[in-house]
C-alpha cells in the first residue's frame, strides 16, 4: 500500500483552502482562486473533510477515489461537509468561529483477503456487499477504542448491513491509510 506523505507547508495550504472554502460558502462571498504547482498536491487523491463544532461532529464528507488533484478534492469536500452533509443543516455564519476543520488524505484502496491485515489505528476500512458500502476512517477506531472486530462490525453497520456481514460470502473488505491533520485553535 502506497502511503501519502505531506509536509507541514502542504498541510497548512490544504487547511487554508478548506477554511476559505467553508467561509466563502457559508457567507456567500466569492471563493479564492488557487494556482497550485506542487506536484504532491496535484496528485489524484481521495480525501475527507471533517468539521467539528465545539468538539462535536458537525459534518464529514469525502471522496475515496482519486478523480481530481488532492487540493481540488479538499476544496470540494470542504464545501460538501459544510453545506450538504445530510445529517446536519448547512453551517451558519454564526457557527464559523466555533468550528475546526480536519482533513484526511487517503491512500488508494487495497482489497484484503484476511482481516488480520487490518492494523487498528493505522488503517481505515471500506466494506462493500452488493450495492451497500460503509467506510470508517482510521481515527474512528482510535477515538472509540475499537478493536479489529468492533471496527469491522461498526463499518458493516454504517453500510446498513448486518453487524457480522464481513464474514459473509460476497463481502469485500478494503483497507487504506490516511494522513490526518487539522486546525489548531
Amino acid at each position: 500500500m502506497k502511503n501519502l506523505e505531506l509536509d507541514k507547508g502542504q498541510k497548512q495550504l490544504l487547511l487554508k483552502i478548506a477554511r476559505e472554502t467553508v467561509d466563502s460558502k457559508v457567507t456567500g462571498s466569492a471563493p479564492g482562486g488557487y494556482d497550485i504547482d506542487d506536484p504532491v498536491l496535484n496528485t489524484g487523491c481521495g480525501a475527507f473533510v471533517t468539521i467539528h463544532r465545539l468538539g462535536n461532529l458537525r459534518g464529514c464528507i469525502g471522496n475515496i477515489t482519486a478523480t481530481t488533484p488532492l487540493w481540488m478534492t479538499v476544496m470540494t469536500m470542504a464545501e460538501e461537509a459544510s453545506m450538504r452533509d445530510p445529517r446536519f443543516p448547512p453551517v451558519s455564519p454564526d457557527e464559523l468561529e466555533d468550528i475546526d476543520i480536519e482533513i484526511s488524505a487517503i491512500s488508494p484502496l487495497q482489497k484484503i483477503g484476511d482481516i488480520k491485515e487490518i492494523e487498528v489505528g493505522k488503517h481505515g476500512i471500506l466494506i462493500r456487499k452488493g450495492f451497500s458500502q460503509g467506510l470508517l476512517l482510521p481515527q474512528v477506531a482510535a477515538e472509540n477504542g475499537f478493536d479489529r472486530i468492533s471496527f469491522l462490525e461498526h463499518t458493516c453497520l454504517k453500510a446498513g448491513l448486518a453487524r457480522n456481514c464481513y464474514r459473509e460470502q460476497g463481502c469485500e473488505i478494503f483497507i487504506f491509510s490516511a494522513v490526518v491533520f487539522g486546525e489548531v485553535r
